[in-house]
């Protein structure tokens, strides 16, 4: 590709080559929406025959968490998946615990939308407080490297604590608000698996301070094994079943709970919205929201007109921009010089950098497909 030439674009979905690895196939659009209409057909399930799979699951749900104070844990940050699905949890009369780990960046929004889910539905929640120190220090790793994912922080501890919740109350169902449906598309230059314990903390040592970390959750391979194999947990993409549609839910959530959206995807986070508005884009030319409006494409939520349209609307404006900007990088401890010096840096890639990728690439593992398949209850005969 030539220098400064605009980028090639797919004929189905909105995905370019601002992705270094996606391949164009004709008619039939580029490896994306051929991947992500594979997933629709297999790991979706619609209409009637989702809620019947779903209504076998609930039973299944309710039976192991028969005389527990609890049958299954939901992972809530305040956004529109993770609150649908613990109002949903409720609608089919199962007994959730809500974890919510807070590491600092919460935006007020997602502290008023989960109190407001909490108190409305009365439900318990446990809240996993990470030390600051410790949060600033790990991101401040990832961006010294600096690596594209530094979102590997947080989703790790969330996947790490919302596991640890789940054993300390016998609880053996994790509800996922993870879908197909908005979430088929990633490429792999833009992100990196969250649950790698090794990558993290490889991270963290070569780049870090060396702060001993006391309160961040983590789970490594082993003990991620003995909570899927000998405690039997299992993690529940639940709106993959039935129809999920997401303008309807945040016209759910808003009715029922007073839930106020946010502007942007991810928006209950100020430094995801940092992350994935400025960071990305800025110093990668990666646009999550290619991504996202792209699956929703392959899954007839929206048009691709309309996904290019809404591609067109800035994601920052120059003022409020300038606000976030001098809030987070005062936050990490960065001044002006420091942080030019981490944009002007080369990036290193994630697997030059200690890792177990190979665990969790179940497209080539086999032995990761057969315990990714088990781990999220996935059965032939549902």
């Amino acid at each position: 590709m030539l220098m400064n030439a605009p980028p090639q674009i797919c004929n189905f979905c909105i995905m370019d080559t601002t992705d270094p690895d996606i391949r164009f196939h004709g008619d039939q659009g580029c490896n994306h929406c051929i991947h992500a209409r594979d997933r629709l057909a297999h790991d979706r399930f619609p209409g009637a025959d989702g809620e019947r799979r779903l209504q076998a699951i609930v039973e299944h749900i309710k039976k192991e968490g028969a005389g527990k104070r609890y049958d299954c844990i939901v992972g809530l940050s305040g956004g529109v998946d993770s609150s649908y699905v613990i109002y949903r949890a409720i609608q089919l009369g199962l007994r959730p615990l809500a974890v919510h780990v807070d590491n600092s960046w919460n935006s007020e929004l997602a502290v008023n939308n989960i109190q407001q889910i909490i108190r409305t539905l009365g439900v318990d929640l446990v809240t996993i407080v990470i030390d600051w120190e410790e949060v600033r220090e790990l991101q401040r790793a990832c961006f010294a490297a600096p690596i594209v994912d530094i979102e590997i922080i947080s989703d790790h501890a969330i996947f790490a604590g919302v596991y640890r919740t789940a054993a300390e109350h016998g609880i053996k169902f994790i509800l996922s608000g993870t879908n197909v449906a908005t979430e088929s598309i990633l490429p792999d230059a833009w992100a990196y698996d969250k649950r790698d314990k090794k990558h993290v903390m490889g991270v963290y040592r070569k780049y870090g301070s060396g702060k001993k970390l006391v309160t961040y959750p983590s789970l490594g391979p082993l003990k991620f094994l003995y909570y899927t194999l000998i405690k039997g947990i299992k993690f529940v993409p639940i709106l993959n079943y039935g129809d999920y549609n997401k303008a309807q839910t945040i016209d759910t959530l808003k009715e029922k709970f007073g839930w106020r959206p946010y502007p942007n995807k991810h928006g209950e986070s100020t430094f995801t919205r940092f992350f994935q508005d400025y960071y990305l884009p800025a110093k990668f030319g990666f646009d999550k929201r290619k991504a996202h409006l792209s699956s929703i494409i392959c899954s007839n939520g929206i048009t691709r007109e309309a996904a290019l349209a809404e591609m067109n609307k800035p994601l920052f404006r120059p003022d409020d921009l300038a606000v976030e900007k001098d809030f987070v990088l005062k936050k990490l401890g960065y001044n002006d010089a420091q942080w030019q010096a981490i944009m002007d840096k080369p990036a290193i890639a994630h697997s030059d950098l200690p890792n177990n990728a190979w665990m969790f690439d179940h497209k080539k593992n086999p032995v990761t497909r057969a315990l990714r398949k088990f781990a999220k209850f996935e059965s032939e005969d549902i």
